[in-house]
């Protein structure tokens, strides 16, 4: 697999910001931010991270991958869950160092590890405070992830 995208540091500004080029900007440990977001009722299920094979992966199986931090490996959304995300359609912000997937949240629709629909499901009060939002769970992470 290519996992090889157009280098933006070869582009114009012009050509970055209102070019037909996709030329994602990597940052220094070879991400890039992804954004996944509900098809249809636009909210944000979730923030994560994608390699240059990560973001291969999405664009050639139309389900998203992701790049884990924290475990330094490439994963599948959805691959031990079952709650894949099917791309819809992927955009790029202006300097195309984000992108943006519109998905359909499949499985019991929870994009979260956490099992809630999204990740945000807490609201900030003030500096020292979390409220919960009254998010339900749509599965038990201690069933779904215990070892097998």
């Amino acid at each position: 697999m290519s996992t090889s995208f157009a280098d933006p540091s070869t582009l114009s500004h012009a050509d970055l910001e209102e070019g037909t080029v996709f030329a994602p900007k990597f940052d220094a440990q070879g991400l890039v931010t992804a954004v996944a977001q509900e098809a249809g009722t636009n909210r944000v299920l979730m923030v994560a991270h994608m390699n240059a094979e990560a973001l291969q992966l999405t664009l050639e199986t139309g389900e998203a991958h992701y790049y884990s931090r924290s475990r330094n490996k490439l994963w599948k959304k959805g691959e031990s869950s079952g709650e894949i995300q099917r791309l819809i359609e992927m955009r790029t912000d202006c300097d195309q160092d984000v992108v943006l997937m519109l998905v359909e949240q499949t499985g019991r629709g929870a994009a979260c590890h956490t099992g809630r629909k999204s990740c945000f499901y807490r609201i900030v009060e003030d500096a020292d405070t979390l409220r919960d939002a009254a998010e339900p769970r749509l599965f038990d992470p201690a069933e779904v992830y215990k070892p097998q």
